[in-house]
């Protein structure tokens, strides 16, 4: 099971993310409680080894601007939410960059389609909010059989490994389900959960 945490921004919870045995670890570029600058970015990636993916997390913001800022950041991953087109994902690899393409559980059944990305993440209705949703619902969509995607959305420690089961997911990504508060992150937190992700 690929294991992605995001919303890092301490050295401290990017350290037990990778030690953990997290396979990404993400760091949010766009407005938000867990927002992180540029700057900040480049230096917690010197806890991150290369085997794990570091990855730009962007809303809405221009393709372009994200680029540049995941650029300035040394980022090679970006993931982007909001309304994309298939054009975005070349333009992304144009880049030299690799993409995790976000939609919505409740997306228009196109947006499930394989548009070249290296990952799709499908998140709950509101994504952010925390809130467990019908997961198994994906295992009927048939644009993500043999497919690898990431299910997200109000997972923990506690449902993680009943809710990828359920929705037949590569792999998983959380947020705020390893948090003691909103944008403070929880160490112990984030190791039981990716120990229960990857049991």
């Amino acid at each position: 099971m690929f294991v992605k945490v995001c919303g890092l921004s301490t050295p401290e919870s990017v350290r037990e993310a990778v030690d953990a045995g997290a396979d990404a670890v993400g760091f949010v570029l766009t407005a938000s409680p867990r927002v992180v600058s540029p700057a900040q970015v480049s230096r917690l990636l010197a806890d991150v080894p290369s085997g794990v993916a570091a990855v730009g997390v962007f809303r809405h913001e221009p393709l372009a601007d994200a680029i540049a800022i995941a650029r300035a950041a040394g980022l090679e991953w970006v993931q982007l939410h909001g309304d994309l087109a298939p054009e975005d994902v070349t333009a992304v690899h144009d880049a030299g960059m690799k993409l995790i393409r976000a939609v919505t559980m409740a997306a228009a059944a196109d947006a499930f389609a394989d548009w070249g990305e290296e990952l799709l993440l499908i998140d709950a209705a509101v994504p952010g909010s925390g809130e467990a949703w019908d997961y198994a619902s994906m295992v009927d969509v048939t644009a993500l059989q043999d497919r690898k995607w990431l299910l997200a959305g109000g997972l923990d420690p506690a449902n993680v490994a009943q809710a990828s089961a359920a929705a037949g997911a590569w792999g998983v990504d959380v947020s705020s389900g390893v948090e003691v508060s909103r944008g403070v992150k929880d160490l112990a937190k984030i190791r039981a959960f990716v120990k229960a992700a990857k049991s």
